[in-house]
């Protein structure tokens, strides 16, 4: 004759419950752990972005973009990234360059008139590089092509006759109270004046540069590049932060007003590590740090 089960607490039993799975469930978390092929667990910022910190390296009056081979052709420029940047750099000789920037892998070359006050040279602080996936819609970013080694690019119009002409932005860091504006502006004591300059992130697919050094690229309509234009790559943001503040007409620039301002980029970066750099933090939408993984 079978003997009745006994009776188990209705607690009880729920609280071996709990206990059992709470023990398969840091089984199977340790055996994840201790693959090495396991995603990532951490938390991710979803903003798709990688930087380079590039200090100034020197000035010149050459523009290898604009004015190849001609020395001292140019208005004064202040240059960040490649050390080896004058009138006649290719791109073999920003490969084989030192650089400022961090991260060291990064051995472009970028630079932007040179500022004055009162005519004496004033360089930035801090000058960030950042490759961004914004602009455009979310299916746009997730098919981002990584910048062409070699690629040459100029944004801004140093020809600029007025505000209207100009794409460049002033504000003052530590300032927000104080409106941007595409010229100079007056920043309050102890805040420093910042530039920002969007370059155009549609390119055609062909082109390492263009006559103009623009048109070979464009920027984004509606949220999408424009079908002349439909290889979508990295945005580049140009963010330069001076030490100086106050009245607005101490200042000017080796290209004239505040709205002609410009930026240059002739990129170096090595092919597999741009790449790696749009898989891992553009695409997914991953704020990445120098570099390159996520923060």
């Amino acid at each position: 004759m079978d003997r009745a089960a006994p009776h188990v607490p209705r607690r009880l039993r729920l609280t071996v419950a709990i206990g059992a799975l709470l023990t398969l469930l840091g089984t199977y978390l340790a055996s994840t752990t201790d693959r090495a092929d396991a995603a990532p667990v951490a938390n991710v910022i979803r903003v798709a972005e990688f930087p380079a910190d590039c200090t100034y390296s020197h000035r010149l009056p050459d523009d290898p973009i604009v004015f190849p081979g001609l020395p001292g052709a140019s208005h004064m420029h202040s240059f960040f990234g490649s050390t080896a940047t004058n009138a006649t750099t290719t791109l073999p000789d920003l490969v084989k360059s030192t650089t400022t920037c961090n991260p060291a892998v990064d051995v472009s070359s970028y630079w932007v008139p040179t500022l004055y006050r009162d005519n004496v040279a004033v360089e930035p602080a801090i000058a960030t590089f950042y490759y961004l996936g914004e602009g455009v819609r979310a299916d746009v970013v997730a098919n981002t092509q990584p910048i062409p080694q070699g690629l040459r690019l100029v944004a801004g119009n140093a020809k600029a006759t007025g505000p209207n002409d100009s794409i460049a932005r002033w504000s003052c860091l530590h300032a927000g109270q104080v409106p941007p504006s595409k010229d100079f502006v007056n920043c309050p004591a102890g805040t420093m004046l910042e530039s920002y300059l969007d370059f155009p992130q549609c390119w055609n697919g062909r082109d390492l540069d263009s006559a103009d050094h623009k048109s070979h690229l464009a920027y984004p309509v509606n949220q999408a590049c424009p079908s002349t234009h439909p290889v979508h790559v990295p945005k580049l943001r140009q963010v330069l932060r001076y030490p100086v503040n106050g009245d607005p007409s101490h200042f000017r620039l080796a290209s004239g007003p505040g709205y002609t301002m410009h930026g240059d980029f002739f990129n170096a970066w090595p092919t597999a590590e741009m790449a790696r750099r749009v898989q891992d933090c553009i695409r997914p939408v991953i704020k990445c740090g120098h570099d390159g993984r996520p923060i």
